[in-house]
C-alpha cells in the first residue's frame, strides 16, 4: 500500500504535468518490454520496436529489472528529454551511492553498476549512449501518439478538479485508490509512505504504466505520482461484417473470453456476465481479470458485488473484431 499523506498546504500546491514525462516513458516502456504485458496496443508496440532496438540499449536492462526497484535517479521530472538526460548525467555521487545499493539488495551489481553508483565518468557516458539509443528507437518515433493517448486522461482530470477540485481529481485518476482522511491509500506492491509536507505533488499521466500509480523511493525534491492512463482508439476504424467480427475476435481471445467481452456491452456483475456468456461464475471471473489486465475491462467493488464495464480500448476491440495499427512510427 502506498500512502501519500496530503496537508491543506499540500492540496492546493498539487498540479498536473503537462503530459507524460520523457524519462519516466523510457523506464515504464523497459518494463514493459521485458515482461511482455499491457495489452493490444503495447503488443503492437513490442513487435515494432524489438526487431529495430540497437545493442547499445543493453546496459539499461541490469539497471531497470523487468519488474520492481529501479534507481530514482533514472527518472526527473523534467519535460525535455535532453533536460532530463543532463540532470540524470549529473547526479551527484553520493545519491547515485545510494541508488546504486539500494538496486544490490535485489540483484548482484555488475563492475559497470558498481562504477555508475562510483560516479566515474565512462559508465556514466555509456549510460548516456545506452538511454539516447534506446529513447530514438523505442520512444521518440511513438511519442505523438503517446501524447495522443494521454490527451483523454489530462481532460478528464482537468473537468474533475472543476467540478470537484483537487481531491476529486485525485480520485477520478484509473488509480485503485481512496480517501482516508487525509491520506490517498493506492494499492501497491510494496509498503510506502509519502509525506508531501507542503511540497504539493506532481501528477504525470504515462502510457506504459500499468493498473498502478508509481512513485520514487526518495521524494526529496519534486514528490511525483505517475499514473496510468486508459488506451483509447479513434472513432472512425473499419468495420467487419458480423460473421467476421465474431470470429476475429473468438481467434483472437478465445471463444468463452470473447462471450464474456460480448456479456460486457452493457455492464454487469460477475453473475450477471457469467448469465450472458453462458460461463460458470467462476470462468467468468478469471475471464474479466484476464481481460481487465490487457486494459479491456475496468472493475469497481460496489458493496459486496463488483462491476465490470469496458474501457474504450475495449469497446473498440467489441466493435471491429480486431485492432488497427494505432502506435505506427512517423
Amino acid at each position: 500500500m502506498l500512502r501519500i499523506h496530503f496537508t491543506a498546504e499540500d492540496l492546493g500546491r498539487t498540479r498536473m504535468a503537462g503530459g507524460p514525462l520523457p524519462m519516466w516513458e523510457t523506464v515504464l516502456s523497459l518494463h514493459r518490454l521485458q515482461r511482455g504485458d499491457g495489452g493490444p496496443l503495447l503488443t503492437q508496440w513490442r513487435r515494432s520496436v524489438c526487431p529495430e532496438l540497437p545493442r547499445a540499449w543493453k546496459p539499461l536492462a541490469a539497471l531497470v529489472p523487468p519488474q520492481g526497484y529501479f534507481p530514482d535517479f533514472l527518472t526527473p521530472p523534467q519535460a525535455a528529454l535532453d533536460e532530463a538526460l543532463d540532470r540524470v548525467l549529473h547526479t551527484p555521487r553520493a545519491e547515485l551511492g545510494r541508488d546504486m545499493s539500494a538496486l544490490a539488495q535485489e540483484r548482484t551489481p555488475s563492475p559497470w553498476i558498481r562504477d555508475l553508483g562510483e560516479g566515474r565518468t565512462p559508465a556514466l557516458t555509456a549510460l548516456g549512449t545506452a538511454v539516447t539509443a534506446y529513447h530514438r528507437t523505442a520512444i521518440a518515433p511513438y511519442w505523438d501518439a503517446i501524447l495522443a493517448q494521454t490527451r483523454h486522461s489530462r481532460t478528464r482530470a482537468a473537468e474533475a478538479a472543476l467540478d470537484e477540485g483537487t481531491t476529486g481529481m485525485l480520485t477520478s485518476l484509473p488509480l485503485p485508490a481512496h480517501w482516508r482522511g487525509r491520506v490517498l491509500e493506492i494499492s501497491y506492491p510494496v509498503e510506502q509512505d509519502l509525506h508531501l509536507k507542503g511540497r504539493g505533488l506532481l501528477l504525470a499521466p504515462s502510457f506504459f504504466c500499468l493498473r498502478t500509480g508509481v512513485t520514487l523511493l526518495h521524494n526529496e525534491d519534486t514528490p511525483v505520482l505517475v499514473y496510468p492512463v486508459e488506451h483509447h482508439v479513434p472513432d472512425d476504424v473499419p468495420q467487419r461484417s458480423p460473421d467476421d467480427h465474431r470470429q476475429a475476435l473468438a481467434a483472437l481471445l478465445g471463444h468463452a473470453r470473447a462471450a464474456v467481452l460480448e456479456a460486457l456491452q452493457d455492464g454487469g456483475t460477475t453473475t450477471e456476465l457469467a448469465r450472458r456468456a453462458g460461463v460458470l461464475p467462476s470462468s467468468a471471473s478469471q475471464h474479466t481479470s484476464v481481460l481487465r489486465n490487457a486494459g479491456l475491462v475496468r472493475s469497481v467493488r460496489r458493496g459486496r458485488a463488483v462491476v465490470h464495464s469496458l474501457t474504450p480500448l475495449g469497446a473498440t476491440l467489441l466493435r471491429c473484431g480486431s485492432l488497427p495499427p494505432l502506435l505506427t512510427r512517423h
